[in-house]
């Protein structure tokens, strides 16, 4: 080891896969069950990354709690069909994802994590499909956090490491990802091929356009935090 522990921890769905397809369809069904057409693309993408109960009530405030439930259902049942159907081709990594992730895999400093909106089900099944499993030391979801942007995901992922926060940088599409870093007091590195537009990422310390820019934006801002 070369230096002080690292970690690094992805957001997943916007930033590590393209899983808006699924996204969409499960959030028509879930319109469906309560007899209302979805929202727009946009507006269903723009809550992405929030847990799905938090995400139901933001896009139907109006509705009354047993319609939420019955949205909730009826988006996990298509989501988990979908995922069935299509393996892991229902949400496929981003271009160059895997080479980096291996990358930073083989340096013995560096700790990877996830910290997702998804629930332990989901990301456990995507994990599997696309054979991440020896990447990722700890792995945060929302079956046991509050939603993002509360910093309950990257605290746990800094205690069951034993990374200092200075060390810690959170990798994200959305704005949720950002404020969650700020709140839990570590950088955050934006991604601009995600849900959310860059302009909205404006809390992160860097915006990158592709996976290849990731492991000199890491060096950058931990040659900052750590100097």
């Amino acid at each position: 080891m070369n230096g002080p522990l690292r970690l690094v921890l992805f957001d997943v769905d916007g930033t590590l896969v393209d899983s808006q397809a699924g996204i969409l369809g499960a959030m028509e069904a879930a319109f469906e069950a309560v007899d209302m057409a979805p929202p727009d693309r946009e507006t269903v993408l723009g809550i992405v990354g929030l847990s799905l109960p938090l995400a139901i009530q933001r896009l139907g405030p109006d509705l009354s709690a047993v319609m939420h439930q019955r949205m909730e259902a009826a988006y996990r049942e298509a989501y988990f069909t979908q995922r069935a159907e299509l393996g892991a081709g229902h949400s496929p990594l981003y271009p160059g994802a895997l080479e980096i992730l291996d990358r930073l895999h083989g340096t013995p400093e560096i700790l990877m994590g996830v910290a997702t909106g998804k629930s332990q089900r989901g990301l456990d099944a995507l994990i599997e499909a696309h054979g991440l499993e020896r990447y990722f030391v700890t792995r945060q979801c929302a079956d046991h956090h509050p939603s993002k942007p509360h910093p309950s995901m990257i605290a746990t992922a800094l205690s069951e490491t034993g990374v200092a926060p200075e060390g810690a940088i959170m990798v994200g599409d959305t704005s949720f990802d950002m404020d969650m870093a700020a709140a839990a007091g570590i950088a955050g590195i934006g991604v601009s091929w995600g849900y959310h537009r860059p302009a909205a990422l404006s809390g992160a310390r860097r915006v990158i356009d592709g996976f290849e820019a990731l492991p000199g934006a890491l060096d950058e801002i931990w040659k900052e935090s750590l100097a």
